[in-house]
Order: C-alpha cells, then sequence, then structure tokens
C-alpha cells in the first residue's frame, strides 16, 4: 500500500477498544551539542520514510502515555524541550547561558532561543526516528521549526492529533495519579496501579497533579485553544506538504493506542521494534482479541490508501 506525502490532509480514524497498561519510558538525554543554523544535510538522508513526529492534544489526552509506548516498543527517541533546555543551561553552552539570563530575569524565552536549543539536537539524529515533545507550542514556532527542518531537508513526517473530549478529559484527570520521578501515569477507572497507591515498578507511593482539578483545566483547555488551534489549521493546509496529519479519536489511551501503533507500522516500516520490547512479549488469553482489534485497525487504515480516501478527511 501506498501513502501520498505530497500533501498533508486531516486524516480521523475511529477509535477501536484493546486494553493494555499505559507505561512511561524516559530517554537519557546526549551532551548538548552546539548550534548551526546553516547546515544542511544531504538529499539522500530524507527519504520520506524517518519518523519526525509531533504529537498534539488537550492537557490529558495521552500525549505522554501514547509516546512512552511508542517509545517503549520502537527504536524512537522522545525529545523534551525542558530537559533539553535545562542540559544546556546545566553544561553551561552558549545558548544555555543565553537562556539562564532570561529566565532568571522572569522573562519567557524567544522563540529563536527555544529553537536554537532544539535544532542542536536534532542536527545530530541524522536519520533517527524521534518524537518532539513541548515544541511548537504557538503557530509561530511551528512555522520557524518548519523552515529549519527544510533547511536540513529533513523535514517533519507525521503530525498526530489527539480527539479526546473536553468531559471525557475533566472525568479522567480527576481520577489521575502520577509517579512523579518517572513520570508513569494511572488512572482509577481504567489503568490501576497494581497496589492503589503505589507505582508498579518502584512501589514509591504515588501523587496527585496540582493542576488536576477542574478551574485550572478550563484555563489550560482555553490555552490550548487559542494557540494549538492555528497550529492545527497550518499543518493541515496546503502549506504543510510533507507532514501528514492525523487525527486519532477515543476515550482512553488504550482505545488510541493500536490506531496510532497502526499508523506508525503502517506508514514509517523502516521503524524497528526494540529487542526489549520482542522478547518480553507474552501472549494471555485475551491477547487474540487485541490483536484481532488492531488488525482491523489497520484493515481500516489500508482502506484510507485506496482510490477513494476523501471519506476520511475532515
Amino acid at each position: 500500500m501506498n501513502f501520498l506525502f505530497a500533501r498533508a490532509p486531516s486524516i480521523r480514524i475511529a477509535p477501536t477498544a484493546t486494553a493494555r497498561r499505559s507505561i512511561s519510558h524516559s530517554v537519557s538525554v546526549s551532551k548538548a551539542l552546539p548550534f548551526y543554523l546553516n547546515t544542511l544535510r544531504s538529499a539522500e538522508q530524507n527519504d520520506g520514510k524517518v519518523l519526525r513526529m509531533l504529537m498534539f492534544g488537550k492537557p490529558g489526552a495521552g500525549k505522554g502515555t501514547l509516546s512512552a509506548r511508542l517509545v517503549k516498543k520502537y527504536d524512537i527517541l522522545s525529545l523534551s524541550t525542558g530537559d533539553l533546555l535545562r542540559q544546556h543551561i546545566a553544561e553551561r553552552t552558549e545558548v544555555g547561558r543565553q537562556a539562564e539570563e532570561i529566565v532568571a530575569q522572569g522573562s519567557l524565552l524567544p522563540d529563536d532561543v527555544m529553537l536554537k536549543v532544539i535544532a542542536s539536537k536534532l542536527e545530530s539524529l541524522n536519520n533517527r526516528h524521534w518524537i518532539l515533545d513541548g515544541f511548537p507550542r504557538t503557530l509561530g514556532q511551528g512555522k520557524l521549526l518548519d523552515a529549519h527542518l527544510q533547511n536540513q531537508n529533513a523535514s517533519l513526517s507525521l503530525v498526530v492529533n489527539l480527539d479526546v473530549a473536553d468531559n471525557v478529559i475533566l472525568s479522567r484527570i480527576s481520577d489521575r495519579w502520577v509517579h512523579l520521578p518517572s513520570g508513569r501515569v494511572y488512572n482509577m477507572s481504567y489503568n490501576r496501579p497494581k497496589v492503589d497507591g503505589f507505582d508498579d515498578e518502584t512501589g514509591e507511593p504515588l501523587t496527585r497533579r496540582p493542576d488536576d482539578n477542574p478551574e485550572i483545566f478550563s484555563r489550560r483547555l482555553k490555552q490550548f485553544y487559542d494557540s494549538t488551534s492555528p497550529l492545527l489549521a497550518y499543518y493541515a493546509s496546503p502549506v504543510n506538504k510533507l507532514a501528514r496529519l492525523i487525527t486519532l479519536q477515543g476515550e482512553t489511551s488504550d482505545e488510541i493506542w493500536p490506531q496510532l501503533d497502526a499508523v506508525v507500522r503502517r506508514s514509517f516500516p523502516g521503524v524497528r521494534e526494540r529487542i526489549s520490547s520482542i522478547s518480553q512479549r507474552r501472549y494471555s488469553l485475551s491477547d487474540p482479541f487485541a490483536m484481532e482489534q488492531e488488525k482491523r485497525v489497520i484493515k481500516r487504515g489500508a482502506a484510507s490508501d485506496g482510490p477513494n480516501p476523501s471519506k476520511f478527511l475532515n
């Protein structure tokens, strides 16, 4: 089956249920590298099969959980702009010193400084597959990132929008507990820890996020609509000629995960599954059902590659 990357319409995939536990995963970051804005890569390095991905969604939609599942299963790097910024500051790089001075004054970092923080890492990845977290957050940042990546002949290849209803997220965050050191997230309604109140892997106590309440959620939701809606419109427009925008719908990460997994496997066959993921795979009596659900998602997605994909467009 073939996918067209010449233009990037938004494709909406309906939810399919499965039952898998959300798992957080952290990726170590190597030494910060200097920033070279005009360093170009050869055209041979961008074959259209490298996963360079952004994920958008409302607060509490499951971005962290789903990104962690991808990173745990596949050889994909998860890049956190906050981690990269702290690394530059700790290592006293030129952009790190500049950022530290601005932060010390209580000011927000300008977009061009944030781009330098991120670009220094992206330029070292060559043909590695990656997910970028925390940037861009505004239309201006999105355009800056696009211009830089195109300069590097390494444009974005996938933009995922998680479409979860507001009332579903509000209900979800009221039941959410977090293991702060690792970022693992649990939900008492559908993703309970093995022992209530304690992390599955470390046994350490879980905590509530201070912003997990209706009032703060409403403010964050308004900020999301104000800043992210223009970004999604930009990635859905003809201006975006390379990255494919896909909208995934569901009420839980377990519903959305098989859709996301199928998109990555289908569109980026070069993304390899981690050996640890393969060796640790165990099939229970419920697995045949989950596997059958994922097959249906793949078949449904394959139909969108036929001669009439317009029914999936917004």
